[in-house]
């Protein structure tokens, strides 16, 4: 058992709510995490049709049976449930209830319809570098091909087979389901663009025309895989400045793993020649600060910059009216002119702007009065919320 960061925040919330909705991606750990500290609730999986059944004949009785803990599984699989847990908890103060969910959309509708004040929503991802840290000892390259998922750190299933089986019985099934795709040969090439546009903004128009469907459907299929836990967006920066910003996210994927299979890179010698091993590494580091929010039980404070002139800054945390600001780079080697857009943003902001700092591959780290280096292992998030 891999000790998770959001292990504190779970039990710290548990004690506020009676219902807390735990959403992540399939196969990120949510069952085990839930077993493991909550060993005395009973636990169901909605998966299960034939125990849907069961429920189904008198779902009122069966939550009470279980109402001082119960953890349920998939919970969004069965809407109508929500309502019964709303009565439980009403009429049953003490009752304890964990929910999980792989559909964020599902699960938070149902919430928000039936369980607002009641339920406190967490989320979580694949393993953060924080809670692998005793495990690795590879290099850069093995941490991107292999991830976050448990499976493939704590049973050793080599990362590509666990990343192809995960893509063809869940991406593939479940989400084509979801989406009802009836061209899969489209589906697929729109997967693997979505794995060439990592790091970019995201061009519905565009990747239309090359996959050969619909602006609306490009858009309908990247919601699905939001909802999914397969991608994010990231938002530009948006505050009323002089520059004329980019109004268009910048796309993500969940785990560096599935980026790599998409890209169809099977070893490290494969990735280090690759031209986009950059935009997994930076992938890797983005979603490092994104596990380090939600573990923490708090929402994405995070943007990048980029105006008109193509001045980028790869990621903004938002700190009450002032900002950090992160420069990533996947070169080993420390360059000057790699500070050259933290310098200007600096000037941008002025006293808004607090610490600056350039993550990179290398093992060199300058401090000065205006910015910073570090080695990506060893980002300081403790230091970067004072």
């Amino acid at each position: 058992m891999i000790k998770r960061e959001l292990s504190a925040e779970i039990l710290r919330l548990s004690e506020f709510f009676p219902v807390v909705a735990l959403t992540g991606p399939r196969q990120s750990g949510k069952t085990t995490l839930c077993k493991n500290i909550f060993p005395n609730y009973h636990h169901i999986d909605l998966d299960d049709v034939s125990l849907r059944s069961q429920i189904a004949n008198s779902p009122k009785d069966f939550l009470k049976q279980y109402s001082s803990g119960l953890v349920i599984d998939e919970a969004q699989v069965y809407p109508d449930l929500f309502s019964y847990i709303k009565v439980i908890v009403d009429e049953i103060p003490a009752s304890k209830f964990v929910l999980t969910g792989s559909n964020n959309f599902a699960l938070m509708e149902k919430i928000t319809q039936s369980l607002a004040g009641r339920a406190s929503m967490l989320n979580l991802l694949p393993l953060s570098l924080a809670e692998i840290q005793n495990r690795v000892n590879e290099d850069t390259n093995i941490l991107l091909l292999n991830g976050g998922y448990p499976a493939v750190w704590s049973k050793n299933i080599p990362a590509y087979d666990f990343i192809r089986n995960y893509y063809n019985t869940y991406i593939e099934r479940n989400v084509r389901q979801l989406l009802n795709v009836k061209n899969m040969n489209k589906f697929q090439i729109f997967m693997r663009l979505c794995a060439e546009c990592t790091g970019t903004e995201f061009k519905a128009t565009a990747l239309s025309g090359e996959v050969g469907v619909s602006y609306h459907t490009v858009q309908k299929w990247l919601s699905i895989l939001e909802a999914s836990f397969v991608v994010f967006r990231l938002p530009p920066f948006y505050k009323n400045i002089s520059k004329r910003l980019v109004k268009t996210p910048k796309i993500y994927f969940y785990d560096t793993a599935l980026v790599c299979f998409l890209l169809s890179i099977e070893n490290s010698q494969q990735l280090n020649t690759h031209p986009l091993r950059g935009a997994v590494f930076e992938n890797f580091v983005v979603l490092e600060f994104l596990k380090k929010r939600f573990n923490e039980g708090k929402m994405s404070n995070l943007y990048f910059y980029r105006d008109h002139s193509q001045r980028e800054i790869d990621l903004l945390q938002e700190q009450g009216d002032k900002y950090n600001a992160y420069e990533i780079k996947s070169a080993k080697s420390f360059h000057p002119d790699f500070m050259n857009n933290l310098k200007f943003l600096k000037n941008l902001l002025g006293d808004k702007l607090i610490r600056t700092q350039l993550i990179y591959d290398g093992e060199t780290e300058i401090q000065s009065q205006e910015n910073g280096t570090c080695n990506f292992r060893n980002i300081d998030f403790k230091s970067m919320r004072e």
